[in-house]
């Protein structure tokens, strides 16, 4: 039996290398992608902007704010309860207040002053 095992090992691997002897692989392909010209001239992507900084803030009313700074230096979110909704805040350029709904947002820092609609500019640090 010691012998046997052998031979059925080369027969096999003889058998199977010859399988498959094309030099070429057969790429086989689908139909013509119907919107690649639509895609080709299609305006570049501008993926939405991450979050550079997330603040918490507590405002001289007591009150906290949440605040996430973006990567792109105009947007930030805002909100009044930690798991509220978000507010969209923008900066017309990086730098400048960050403003929508009724809110605005000066700084970025450790220290900012908001505005929340129905109430004056509140001083508020992290």
């Amino acid at each position: 039996m010691k012998y046997y095992l052998p031979l059925i090992s080369v027969a096999a691997l003889t058998l199977l290398s010859a399988c498959n002897k094309s030099d070429e692989p057969e790429v086989v392909g689908g139909p013509a992608d119907p919107m690649a010209e639509k895609l080709a001239n299609a305006a570049p992507v501008e993926l939405p902007p991450s979050v550079q900084a997330s603040h918490q803030y507590r405002c001289k009313d007591n009150s906290l704010l949440f605040v996430d700074f973006m990567s792109d230096g105009k947007t930030a979110q805002l909100r009044t309860e930690k798991t509220g909704a978000p507010t969209k805040l923008t900066a017309a350029e990086a730098g400048k207040p960050f403003e929508g709904e009724g809110y605005k947002v000066e700084g970025s820092g450790k220290q900012i002053t908001a505005t929340l609609p129905g109430k004056s500019a509140l001083s508020c640090k992290a």
